[in-house]
């Protein structure tokens, strides 16, 4: 199951907060593209040998086709001792502990302790971390003071320090709360209850933000993807007294069918997962095809068209380069002017 490799680091290429990437010459020869978190494994320099796992390198992921560094064998990194006990990527060789939000030994005990109620927080849910930028832009369009929270589910990457997004966005996020077996967040929860709690009384958040980590798993099949984890948040939103606002996957320019138009992920995930009612948004002037396809979806979601004046500006003002699916926001404008949509509806709600 596990591709081990092992080599020398040969150059540092470029680091974001929380991963470094690498190039790692192979003791059989060829150089890897691998990706290191130094909390965890140290920070590695040239010269410095490395233990890998290539099995995303091999299998030629897209979005997580790197060797990962499992360990600096000759220069292991001292205890990192502290507070909490809440262990994440739990039983496996590198499981992590962290410190929880709402357990004891944390500055946010007093306040999560008893915390059971969003106040009516708007809680935009989407398929795919590709959205969040956009989603974040449409809030601060209309809010720019709002303080919005982004809530990492583990359906794609764990660490949440793989994501560039999360580098470049920290200036715009209230903070990342990073909840079941994601970490390395802000603040983190042990599943997305706890962690829009977190997000609500711990960071102050007008606004926060569900979605997996970059990445997602699919099998191709009805029931075969890690998205519908967003059907869930839209109950777990309900339940908590929030206000749930689904984001709508849509494509133009996917080649799979059953993305095209509305995603089946989006269909699924809201309209047989999420038990609770939310707002599902749209952009006016979309093709009306799109709505025709939620048409199911409305004896429990009410659909919301929002005038998308001002919303491409925003999106190409932001600090990251759009891409979903490897493509930009040119090919796949009302995928990203949709989840821009989605944001500035929350915001019309703060």
């Amino acid at each position: 199951m596990l591709r081990w490799r092992s080599g020398t680091v040969e150059l540092i290429r470029r680091s974001w907060r929380g991963a470094v990437e690498l190039d790692v010459t192979l003791d059989g020869g060829g150089i890897a593209r691998a990706l290191a978190y130094p909390v965890m494994v140290g920070e590695p320099v040239p010269g410095d040998r490395v233990l890998l796992n290539a099995g995303a390198l091999d299998l030629g992921l897209g979005t997580g086709g790197y060797a990962l560094v499992v360990a600096l064998p000759d220069r292991l990194p001292p205890d990192r001792p502290g507070p909490g006990h809440v262990v994440k990527a739990r039983y496996t060789p590198q499981q992590v502990i962290v410190l929880a939000a709402d357990e004891d030994d944390s500055p946010h005990r007093a306040a999560l302790a008893d915390a059971d109620d969003l106040g009516g927080l708007p809680v935009l849910v989407a398929d795919l971390h590709s959205a969040l930028p956009a989603l974040l832009a449409g809030v601060l369009a209309d809010r720019p003071a709002a303080r919005v929270a982004y809530v990492m589910t583990d359906g794609g990457a764990l660490p949440a320090w793989f994501s560039r997004n999360l580098d470049a966005l920290s200036g715009l996020l209230a903070g990342t709360v990073t909840v079941g077996q994601a970490f390395g967040g802000d603040l983190e929860a042990t599943n997305t209850h706890s962690g829009l709690l977190a997000a609500r009384h711990a960071l102050g958040a007008d606004v926060a933000i569900v979605a997996q980590g970059p990445g997602n798993l699919g099998t191709g099949t009805t029931w075969g993807f890690s998205g519908v984890a967003a059907g869930e948040a839209i109950n777990a939103a309900a339940t908590l007294g929030g206000r749930p606002i689904g984001s709508v996957r849509l494509s133009t320019a996917d080649p799979r069918p059953r993305h095209r138009g509305v995603s089946h992920h989006t269909l699924t995930a809201y309209g047989r997962v999420a038990l609770a009612p939310a707002d599902l948004v749209l952009h006016e002037g979309c093709d009306p095809a799109f709505a025709e396809q939620l048409t199911p979806l409305l004896g429990r979601h009410r659909l919301v068209h929002v005038k998308p004046d001002g919303l491409d500006a925003a999106l190409r003002a932001l600090p990251v380069k759009l891409s979903t699916m490897g493509r930009s926001l040119d090919q796949e404008t009302d995928y990203f002017l949709a989840a821009a949509a989605a944001g500035r509806h929350a915001a019309s709600l703060i």
